[in-house]
């Protein structure tokens, strides 16, 4: 029976790198509560993205909900945002007693239609929170007039874009604040993790409350807060990896172009178009096929053969079971199509090019 082989692979640093790494703990017993390592990597992310400020989590999404959390919107008020991502970005802002506003997404790239956010915006609007899907980074000079005009915050989710630049600038530079998810299976990890990017430093006073139970001293309560510190643990996990992502997003590289060239001459599949001004860290790699059923045909007979493709995103977070019919009116037709017809490829730096052989093979043999 051939290997499987799985959508995404967590990229780990030498072990012994990290044994070594972690041997002080033994000494200090100094295990979380913004340690020596928290320090360290926090300080470290904010220069590999080229950020003023940056706050290190947890988690992404707890980053997420707490960054919505300290810009202390009044509750009932309305978030334009975008269906086509993770569940957690939907849920962010719902947990913060507001309200998603959907729009629409390009056919282009997947990225929220800002020719379309105007057109949402009430009394009650008091941010945009469009996601880079897949890296593609969303139009960000028009988000910022539109946010500018009138009065909006903007946050972004860049979950899918660490490290990336658009036109020499780092992708966390843009908006009122940007999120990033360390997670496992990102293109950079921590295990778990997450970090809030932005320029105001009250933001990072704000964040720091918040993820420490408003603790500012031994006996000091500042304010009300929640727990979301990252532990020193996964911190020592995110500097052993730190040194090995811009070789490992090369690697991702070399197997996107095999992809693309294995599969550049099947007409009924559309490949990803990649802009000149982003420089991609390939976060993942999307085929989009000609109807639902070819989609979920090629899925399963994937997996029959030990091919763990995924379906992402699917179904929109508006029409996930949680809502139940609560957004189904929403005007969301290019999303709830690519949703429909959309195939996530394996794509992790050490995937092997024979895999990726027997991947497109197998996609064009089924399809």
């Amino acid at each position: 029976m051939d290997k499987k082989i799985f959508v995404t692979r967590s990229a780990m640093p030498p072990y012994e790198e990290f044994v070594e790494k972690i041997k002080p703990l033994w000494d200090s017993h100094w295990l979380t509560n913004m340690g020596e390592y928290h320090r360290e990597l926090e300080a470290k992310l904010a220069e590999f993205l080229e950020v003023p400020y940056l706050s290190l989590m947890t988690n992404g999404h707890m980053t997420l909900e707490l960054t919505i959390q300290a810009m202390n919107f009044p509750e009932g008020s309305e978030v334009i945002t975008t269906p086509f991502t993770f569940i957690s970005t939907t849920h962010a802002i719902v947990r913060n007693g507001l309200v998603p506003v959907f729009c629409d997404i390009k056919n282009s790239d997947y990225t929220i239609d800002e020719s379309k956010i105007e057109n949402l915006i009430t009394e009650n609007t008091v941010a945009i929170l469009p996601v880079h899907v897949y890296g593609n980074i969303c139009n960000v000079e028009k988000i910022q007039s539109i946010a500018e005009k009138y009065g909006l915050k903007v946050i972004y989710d860049a979950c899918h874009s660490f490290g990336e630049k658009y036109k020499g600038k780092g992708v966390g530079t843009f908006g009122d604040v940007s999120i990033f998810s360390f997670h496992a299976t990102k293109v950079y990890n921590t295990v778990e993790g997450g970090a809030a990017a932005f320029q105001d430093k009250d933001l990072y006073e704000k964040l720091y409350n918040l993820k420490n139970f408003g603790i500012r001293g031994e006996e000091m309560v500042e304010s009300v807060g929640a727990n979301a510190k990252m532990n020193e643990m996964c911190a020592i996990m995110g500097l052993c990896n730190l040194p090995y992502v811009k070789d490992n997003i090369i690697k991702r590289k070399c197997i996107v172009d095999l992809y693309c060239k294995g599969l550049k001459a099947q007409k009924d599949i559309h490949l990803p178009h990649y802009k000149k001004e982003i420089d991609y860290c390939y976060s993942y790699f999307p085929i989009l096929l000609s109807t639902e059923e070819q989609r979920n045909h090629i899925y399963q007979k994937l997996r029959d053969n030990n091919i763990y493709a995924r379906k992402y995103f699917y179904p929109l977070t508006a029409d996930a079971f949680c809502f139940g019919d609560k957004y189904k009116d929403c005007s969301l037709e290019n999303a709830r199509n690519i949703s429909a017809r959309v195939l996530v490829l394996p794509l992790y730096a050490e995937l092997e090019n024979g895999d990726v052989a027997r991947i497109i093979e197998t996609i064009i043999k089924y399809k």
